[in-house]
């Protein structure tokens, strides 16, 4: 077997025990428990929102080659032209050159969401999530993330978060069928953990998963590790961050936390500043990031 046949059956192999995973019952590392002793087997990767929406793919795996950051979102709509309505052989092709590389495709980044008041709408977007799943699963993804999202004058809160709750819930059926995951980012007015918290309480399946999005919101009440506390149980394969040395996150403590809960997913970086280098910059997260790995440990 030559090493590059060899390399790709290993990460095939790799990968269908991934999908695997994502459709069983809710196991250890869905609910934020041990996934492998010690913790901080957490990965770091992208999401192409903003640094990577106009490299074709091709270039988006080889720009992640070059800067080790070896995890890939594909948010709909950008310029590596994975979307809805693809041919058969298309998506194979795409599984391949992920396959034939160490870049791994986490997965799509839609903004389906399952607010509205419009029951045809809120069909359309479930009906829609479904097409990404399947999408996803031939690629050779693990996942699809959607939105809560919002709540809307005259609808009662707690109408809204039982019709999204609900909503995820039936998508999770689908997911697991597919080997995949919801993964519900932390995204709207929606976006208070309270908030987050009764969704999920809702949406039982284990296939539905929280992607943690680094929000303000993130630190009211009484704190990060207390919102933090409120829905790990049920985090995904995905946790949303922004440059991890601009602002005034507290990305440490939660970079902490993660090690704590020993969680083993992807930090996904969903930058938003404009950068002349995007490689460079790239390179420099993934250095601040390993970093805060270390510091987390000490």
């Amino acid at each position: 077997m030559s090493h590059t046949t060899r390399r790709r059956f290993l990460k095939q192999s790799m990968a269908m025990g991934a999908l695997a995973a994502a459709a069983r019952p809710l196991d250890l590392a869905l609910a934020g428990e041990p996934a492998a002793a010690g913790g901080g087997k957490m990965k770091l990767g992208l999401v192409t929102y903003l640094w990577g929406q106009d490299w074709d793919l091709p270039t988006l795996i080889a720009n992640c080659e070059k800067t080790r950051i070896l995890g890939v979102e594909l948010r709909v709509d950008h310029k590596h032209g994975v979307k809805l309505g693809m041919s058969a052989d298309d998506r194979k092709a795409v599984r391949k050159r992920f396959a034939d590389s160490p870049c791994t495709f986490v997965g799509m980044g839609t903004n389906e969401c399952y607010d509205s008041p419009d029951p045809a709408r809120l069909a359309k977007s479930i009906e829609t999530t479904k097409a990404w799943l399947q999408l996803s699963a031939d690629c050779g993804g693990s996942g699809v993330k959607v939105k809560p999202n919002s709540f809307h004058k005259g609808v009662d809160r707690e109408k809204t978060i039982e019709q999204i709750g609900k909503s995820l819930d039936g998508l999770g059926k689908a997911a697991a069928g597919l080997g995949q995951q919801i993964r519900l980012e932390v995204h709207g007015s929606c976006c208070e953990l309270p908030t987050i918290k009764a969704i999920m309480d809702v949406a039982k399946h284990p296939a539905v998963t929280v992607c943690w999005n680094c929000n303000g919101q993130d630190l009211i009440g009484d704190g990060l590790a207390a919102n933090f506390a409120m829905v790990k149980g049920r985090f995904g394969d995905t946790c949303h961050v922004r440059e991890l040395n601009v602002g005034k996150y507290p990305y440490q403590q939660l970079i902490s936390l993660l090690v704590k809960a020993r969680y083993a997913g992807w930090v996904l970086l969903e930058c938003r500043t404009r950068q002349a280098d995007r490689i460079a910059a790239m390179i420099e997260q993934r250095e601040v990031f390993e970093k805060m790995i270390a510091k987390a440990h000490k």
